[in-house]
């Protein structure tokens, strides 16, 4: 059944009304699209816009149609336009008249601008919810790893000593952005398009506050040319995800390179690595490898979805059916994503002993070396030269900061005495640093301890919300 044959004196092409559908991406929003027609149909009645009677019989074969759905007694035919077709259609084969007074003051353009936030707004908080995980996942592991020592890097050289719990805790920060982005996000998203009908309202007298009450929205939006022809919310939705993905990526970057022998700094459980068919002995961190891959279909999803929106005027054109793969695909990707790194993070096995042997090589401690003469009195821009030129002896003649005769210190500067050796020690190097965001274990468990009470905060305050509007 098309909803726009009146016009028409013939049937549609089969192949263009194959390359019109929708239904094959869009029919994952059946429960949105009855749930906003339920709320419709609700209103009307109370409006006195279609008799009470009817609008509760439309709802009541709207619950029968969701639980034929979800019970799989009833199919979505693949041959319908779109979902909201499919819904209608069967509605009014149930009902007869009264289902075709379900769609009495909207349009489809107002309906599927419902059906995206509705969707989306759910989606939104799912993925909140993967996020919270993986953030709760790197606080456990970083406190019991607090005290691990290793090389922290700029440039991808040696620079200075940190902890691997802190740099866990570094991720933690980038995804707890992620997770605020997420909800700002969903409360800009939070308003109610529905009754901007096709783009300039409606001569009925519709209570639009009542229906954005009833599917759990802050308001109604305020201008039905932009209520219907708004898209924002799915371009901003998928910045948050791509920018969380490159997060993901970055964080698999280091799992990769520290998988490697040339790392050994920790290794993937077998149920998260596969092999090779021709060499034995690899192990290969394909998931690491995918979610780095992967990245960069997302970002082209929201690129897709920038670049069909930035010629359009209003209101509605067809060209805004395409953001609803772009945008899907972006949530199914961070979602697939999320569920396969969460268990891989939470399993790896981690070598502190070659993160100490890499970080005792590098002359991470350098900088703790000039800042020990500073103490003593000396300039720091002296006592970093002096201490580069102490590196670069070390590096000539195959010795360490810690292994160095304290004469040859000496011959650098008088400053030197024993005491030196406690200074670079990198544990003491580490443990020093109680600077608010350092690497000091106590800093790591202080910080670590705090997110997961953050998000414990959070759940408990999300517990309280209506199941129905989530």
């Amino acid at each position: 059944m098309k909803l726009w044959t009146g016009r028409f004196h013939k049937e549609l092409d089969k192949a263009t009304n194959d390359f019109n559908s929708s239904i094959s991406f869009d029919s994952r929003m059946a429960r949105e699209d009855i749930e906003g027609s339920i709320a419709h149909a609700t209103m009307l009645g109370a409006c006195g816009i279609v008799e009470q009677k009817e609008a509760q019989a439309i709802c009541a074969g709207l619950e029968g149609i969701l639980a034929d759905l979800e019970s799989g007694k009833l199919a979505i035919d693949p041959g319908a336009e779109d979902i909201h077709t499919f819904v209608e259609g069967e509605l009014t084969a149930r009902l007869g008249d009264a289902g075709k007074r379900l769609h009495t003051a909207r349009s489809r353009n107002d309906q599927v601008a419902l059906d995206v936030r509705l969707y989306l707004r759910r989606q939104c908080r799912a993925l909140q919810g993967q996020l919270e995980e993986l953030v709760h996942v790197l606080c456990r592991r970083a406190i019991e790893h607090s005290g691990a020592v290793m090389p922290g890097y700029t440039h991808l050289q040696r620079a200075q000593p940190i902890t691997f719990g802190h740099h866990l805790m570094a991720y933690a920060e980038m995804l707890l952005r992620d997770i605020s982005r997420l909800e700002d996000a969903c409360g800009r998203m939070n308003v109610c398009p529905l009754g901007s009908g096709a783009l300039a309202g409606t001569t009925y007298p519709l209570d639009r506050e009542m229906t954005a009450s009833l599917l759990g929205f802050s308001g109604p939006t305020r201008n039905s040319l932009d209520g219907v022809s708004d898209r924002d919310f799915c371009m901003e939705l998928a910045a948050c995800i791509a920018i969380c993905m490159v997060h993901l990526s970055r964080f698999s970057e280091e799992i990769i390179l520290w998988c490697s022998w040339e790392f050994k700094f920790v290794e993937l459980d077998d149920a998260f690595s596969t092999g090779s068919s021709i060499m034995p002995q690899k192990k290969n961190p394909d998931i690491a490898e995918l979610v780095r891959g992967k990245t960069g279909r997302v970002i082209g999803s929201l690129t897709t979805l920038l670049t069909m929106m930035k010629g359009l005027p209003l209101a509605y054109n067809k060209d805004m059916q395409e953001d609803k793969e772009a945008v899907f695909d972006a949530v199914d990707t961070l979602r697939m994503c999320l569920t396969a790194f969460i268990p891989m993070v939470e399993t790896m096995r981690v070598l502190p002993e070659n993160m100490r042997k890499a970080a005792a090589g590098g002359f991470i401690n350098a900088t703790d070396c000039a800042d020990y003469l500073v103490g003593r009195g000396l300039p720091f821009r002296d006592a970093y030269k002096v201490t580069g030129a102490i590196v670069a002896y070390c590096i000539d003649n195959g010795y360490t900061l810690e292994n160095l005769p304290l004469e040859k210190y000496k011959e650098y500067h008088h400053l030197f005495e024993n005491d030196v050796y406690e200074a670079i020690s990198l544990e003491r190097c580490v443990n020093g640093r109680k600077v608010l965001g350092g690497p000091a274990p106590e800093n790591v468990r202080r910080e670590a301890q705090r997110v997961l009470d953050l998000l414990q905060e959070r759940r408990a305050g999300q517990g309280g919300k209506d199941e129905g509007h989530d």
